[in-house]
């Protein structure tokens, strides 16, 4: 309503219903523009704020699993196609990023699932993973919200269909499903302790492993012997007149490569602010790169990226990508500035060589209780603690004392060495009762000379070079390992 005055009377004025409609649509209209507009914003900005931080594939016998963590919950859609098989995962409001771009460079020639990975913008914001596959399988996906050093992180299990079905059983059970592998493989080898311990105390126990039979051995000159006798007794005897069987093509031989530390562990630091993690990392990559150019051998790494990894982890996930050895490196402090110098240490059951052998184990350790093969033994019977203590004093701590005073030689051609024999000491790490296992300490971060060394490529070469070469002598001078002796007959 418009008024106006004049002189002496008020005049009242009304607009008419037409200029009211118009007025009240551009408004709307307005209204409308601007709501569009801000989803439009939202929708660029989800798209620009979710990132794909670190991607991880781990191996085991039952199935692969691929990790994506990022800063925020992944939008995901998962699809199976057929001729040839595949499993699709598009991820929405998403870009590639240089992380989710390293995907396809993961997939390990050993991989019993996935033969490839591809990685393509499929649409604005919609990113497409296809997993081409050796076989039919079924996918299982969970999603795990932040926890410690961990983002948000979206989880692809890959199964064989035969054991995707017990995992469903499990679930329907009420089973807790461990999505971090906090479960150990050991487990397996309890029960069997326990179903087979209480039948023949007088004899050695048949140990039935998860993955391939293994015999208990009680000396090196067990495993020797192993090697002339095992794959004939276990063919079957052959008539007189028929051809002899073809001969089994030779076993790829795994080496699982331990970078210590990792994410919110950085271990040792220098004067300079080098972080032990880095620097044992940057090794053991390189170590994997000699490792994998040889057409017997392949290299996996219990971490590939800063992120933390528990010591019962690590030896979980070597024993699941049935590792033949174990190579833990380190590059440790010492509380005298001037130690110097490289060693190599075994598992030892009964006390350490020397103190700083104690010390040292006892600072590692200090990152997880300390377990045998990741089981607790305090929790288990009598029995079962001197089997599993006796399994692993015996062939596999032969062994790994071959294995280093292999690689201790070949660091003592590049560097002094701080103890000129294998040391032996209780490093958690070590604790894998059938996998021969040593522990490198390259050098010391708390002398500045060495610190110095640590940092150059050109010195992580040679240390590199030097257990690589220690690996290929012990393979060479000991064909007969008992794992792949057993695993050949097989």
């Amino acid at each position: 309503m418009l008024e106006t005055v004049g002189q002496s009377k008020r005049v009242t004025t009304y607009p008419n219903d037409d200029s009211a409609t118009v007025a009240g649509n551009f408004l709307l209209s307005c209204l409308i523009l601007i709501f569009f507009c801000c989803i439009g914003v939202n929708q660029t900005a989800l798209a620009a704020g979710i990132t794909v931080k670190s991607v991880r594939i781990g191996l085991t016998p039952d199935f692969t699993r691929i990790t994506l963590e990022s800063n925020q919950p992944l939008e995901y859609e998962l699809s199976m196609l057929e001729n040839p098989h595949r499993v699709v995962v598009d991820l929405n409001n998403t870009q590639i990023s240089q992380a989710l771009a390293t995907l396809p460079q993961k997939v390990d020639a050993i991989d019993p699932f996935v033969q490839k990975i591809r990685v393509g913008q499929y649409k604005p914001h919609v990113i497409r993973l296809v997993f081409d596959l050796k076989a039919n399988v079924v996918p299982r996906t969970s999603v795990i919200e932040p926890k410690e050093n961990f983002a948000h992180r979206l989880i692809l299990d890959i199964y064989h269909p035969n054991k995707a079905g017990k995992v469903e059983s499990s679930a329907r059970a009420g089973a807790a499903v461990n999505t971090d592998f906090e479960a150990d493989v050991l487990d397996e080898l309890v029960a069997t302790l326990v179903q087979g311990g209480a039948k023949q105390k007088t004899e050695p126990a048949k140990l039935i492993w998860p993955h391939a039979p293994k015999p208990q051995l009680n000396s090196a000159s067990q495993a020797k012997q192993i090697n002339n006798t095992s794959v004939s007794s276990a063919a079957p005897s052959r008539k007189p007149g028929k051809a002899p069987q073809k001969s089994l093509a030779p076993r790829i031989l795994v080496i699982a490569i331990d970078p210590g530390h990792g994410g919110k562990d950085p271990g040792a630091v220098g004067n300079q602010g080098t972080h032990e993690k880095d620097v044992t990392l940057a090794i053991a990559k390189k170590l994997k790169e000699r490792i994998d150019k040889e057409p017997n051998m392949r290299a996996v790494l219990t971490r590939d990226g800063d992120y933390y990894i528990s010591l019962p982890q690590r030896r979980i996930n070597a024993r699941r990508a049935n590792a033949d050895l174990f190579v833990s490196i380190h590059a440790d402090a010492n509380p005298r500035a001037h130690a110097h110098g490289s060693s190599v240490f075994t598992l030892s059951e009964h006390g350490a060589t020397s103190t700083t052998a104690s010390w040292l184990a006892n600072k590692e350790n200090s990152v997880d209780n300390d377990l045998m093969g990741g089981i607790d033994i305090t929790s288990k019977s009598k029995d079962i603690k001197e089997l599993l203590l006796d399994l692993s004093l015996n062939a596999t701590i032969n062994d790994s004392v071959k294995l280093a005073e292999y690689v201790l030689k070949q660091l003592g051609g590049i560097n002094h060495l701080h103890k000129r024999n294998v040391e032996q000491a209780g490093f958690a790490v070590l604790k894998s009762p059938d996998i021969p296992s040593i522990l490198v300490e390259t050098a010391f971060l708390s002398n500045p000379r060495e610190e110095e060394k640590l940092r150059s490529k050109g010195y992580q070469d040679k240390m590199a070079d030097a257990m690589y070469l220690g690996i290929k002598k012990y393979f060479a001078d000991n064909p007969a390992l008992a794992r792949s002796a057993v695993a050949q007959a097989e």
